[in-house]
């Protein structure tokens, strides 16, 4: 129905909330809400607004220094309103042996770490493109 977009980004220090570097999930969930955004511009010319998770589902930890790429997609377009799913990639893992803390492996096969479907709304007024 609608094309893919992606982001990738390498999770950093700050973005560590609890013990051994672990990350929030609450930062994977602002990555599909980035995703969403660009969804959004790109079929509707403008950012709209997200109203809710349908579903948020978190599959493998993620740790600082490990490289995630989110994904998503409009599954449904309503008058206003936008359905998406989206899905979050390990492609990178840091941290893989303790006694060289620089070290890092490319993934052969990305590793699930979260999925979640929700829907945006851009009030009709503010889309500009695909009427």
């Amino acid at each position: 129905m609608s094309e893919e977009v992606s982001i990738r980004l390498r999770m950093s220090q700050g973005d560590a909330h609890y013990a051994g570097d672990l990350v929030d999930g609450a930062r994977i969930t602002a990555l599909f809400g980035d995703v969403a955004t660009e969804l959004l511009i790109r079929h509707d010319g403008d950012e709209g607004l997200f109203v809710a998770y349908d579903s948020v589902e978190f599959k493998y930890p993620v740790y600082a220094g490990d490289y995630i790429e989110a994904k998503g997609r409009i599954t449904r377009t309503g008058n206003t309103s936008r359905s998406m799913s989206f899905t979050a990639y390990k492609v990178i893992e840091a941290r893989i042996d303790p006694s060289a803390p620089t070290s890092a492996r490319v993934l052969e096969e990305p590793v699930l770490v979260a999925k979640a479907t929700g829907t945006c709304v851009v009030p009709k007024e503010r889309q500009r493109l695909n009427r």
